[in-house]
């Protein structure tokens, strides 16, 4: 394989880098403090927006005293919503969520109204399989902008943001080779079963999306301090939880930044965006038995490289995992050629280069003599490396073009560390579920309650464990 290649799957993945530092700046913001009207007057927009005031008057003005109530129903072409928008359009919050959308976010919100073409259609099958409000998709503006790269500060992954423990709870692969939070269409499907489990445990849409954010115990906790029955909670449950201050700043604002989205993905041109949707992603699926770079594949395909990156972000290293079979996507129409034109590839053609991650005390020079290949080589393949900065950790791209990778020569990606962002209390520790285990007995052994358990890990009865599921144990009370 040329280095051209090698170099493009480079040039793509700092692309890629440097547009999702461009949306979790946003997103950082977006999940950080509240927006206010008097900071978001400052700013300029090319084309005055529909402010948050401007639209309460102009509801009033077409439906007169009950306007308020019409929000989003405006003609011509009114929306409809199956999310109760309306009733809490003029909630101040939205208002100053629709302000911050149109200004402080506004080139970026567009390029996610943008995105939103590529995935609208599949979500929203997938929500309505499980009986869920389609407009739940834009759960993903608020959460990654529809980017499927996205990583939050606490390490959540994906246009989902799934953490990683609940994301293998809800059947998702998530390893140094294959991570399926940023798979569009798998991540969906998990999303789809988390959210039906929270709404059927809650009882209300928008505390599903609350538990979504904060984890279903911290909702529990706050509708077990309300006044009355317990039992009697819908979607104004939430707002009375916020009200009241029973949940902490960022998901009291979820809610609000929804149903800000919904209103102006519905209807962009009513709040001055003019977005070009991305057509939906069309493709035809072929099985990889081994380790093969996407680079490859793409060239099997006759396409790019970043249409292969686009329809496979989940192999995180541009490569299929050596020695187990996945399923990769291809363009629509060249599924039965690249079956064929893989049966015939010569083994030593399957992988351009290996990814090596720089261990302890190791230089380019031992790092070369490893693999059988040149510092100059490596240089190359690898523009902006500076010999004498190697840090640990660090990925160094290895050419290995026209030879056979042994399994020795695959270096597995350092265990992140970051510091574990949660409120939900102390861990006393974590347990992998072992075969023919249930939630139940992993409580007993741990002398915690069934609902401690479930709570901290953000499960529900119905919730399925998986052998090697890692459940984190609370400490007991």
């Amino acid at each position: 394989m040329s280095s051209i290649r090698r170099d493009s799957l480079a040039a793509l993945a700092a692309r890629q880098a440097r547009d999702s530092a461009a949306d979790q700046t946003v997103l950082d913001s977006l999940h950080g403090a509240r927006p206010h009207a008097d900071t978001l007057q400052q700013h300029a927009v090319p084309t005055p927006p529909l402010k948050g005031e401007d639209v309460e008057r102009e509801a009033v003005r077409l439906f007169g005293p009950e306007g308020k109530t019409a929000i989003g129903a405006a003609p011509p072409a009114a929306p409809t919503f199956d999310i109760d928008v309306s009733s809490f359009a003029t909630n101040r919050r939205v208002l100053e969520y629709l302000e911050f959308f149109q200004v402080d976010s506004r080139d970026r919100f567009e390029i996610w109204l943008s995105r939103l073409g590529r995935y609208e259609g599949m979500i929203r099958e997938r929500l309505r399989a499980k009986r869920l409000p389609e407009d739940l998709l834009y759960l993903c503006l608020i959460e990654s902008g529809f980017s499927n790269t996205a990583v939050s500060r606490a390490r959540a992954v994906g246009m989902w943001q799934f953490m990683a423990s609940t994301a293998r709870l809800y059947g998702l692969t998530v390893d140094p080779w294959v991570d399926e939070r940023r798979d569009p269409f798998r991540a969906t499907e998990a999303a789809a079963n988390y959210l039906a489990d929270l709404r059927e445990r809650l009882g209300s849409v928008y505390l599903a999306a609350a538990a979504y954010n904060a984890g279903v115990g911290r909702i529990e906790r706050g509708i077990d301090r309300l006044p009355g029955e317990p039992d009697s909670v819908d979607d104004r449950t939430f707002f009375q939880l916020s009200d009241r201050r029973y949940l902490r700043r960022e998901t009291r604002d979820y809610v609000p930044k929804l149903i800000a989205a919904s209103l102006i993905a519905k209807q962009p041109q009513r709040y001055g965006f003019q977005p070009e949707p991305f057509p939906p992603l069309v493709f035809d699926e072929v099985t990889v038995p081994d380790a093969t770079g996407l680079d490859v594949i793409a060239r099997l395909a006759d396409t790019s490289v970043a249409a292969l990156l686009d329809l496979n972000p989940q192999f995180v290293r541009g490569v299929t995992p050596p020695g187990r079979s996945v399923v990769v996507r291809v363009p629509r129409g060249h599924g039965t050629l690249v079956a064929e034109r893989y049966d015939s590839l010569p083994v030593t053609e399957r992988i351009t280069f290996v990814d090596h991650y720089v261990s302890r005390g190791q230089t380019l020079s031992d790092i070369a003599k490893h693999y059988r290949v040149s510092v100059a080589l490596i240089e190359n393949a690898n523009p902006r490396l500076r010999a004498h900065a190697l840090r640990v950790g660090q990925r160094i791209i290895i050419p290995m073009s026209g030879r056979v990778v042994p399994a020795s020569a695959w270096s597995v990606p350092p265990e992140p560390h970051y510091r574990r962002v949660s409120s939900t209390g102390a861990s006393a520790g974590a347990h992998r579920v072992r075969p023919g285990e249930t939630a139940s007995e992993i409580a007993r052994r741990f002398g915690v309650s069934l609902t401690a358990l479930l709570n901290y890990n953000g499960l529900t009865m119905g919730s399925l464990l998986r052998v090697g599921d890692l459940l984190k144990i609370p400490q007991k009370q």
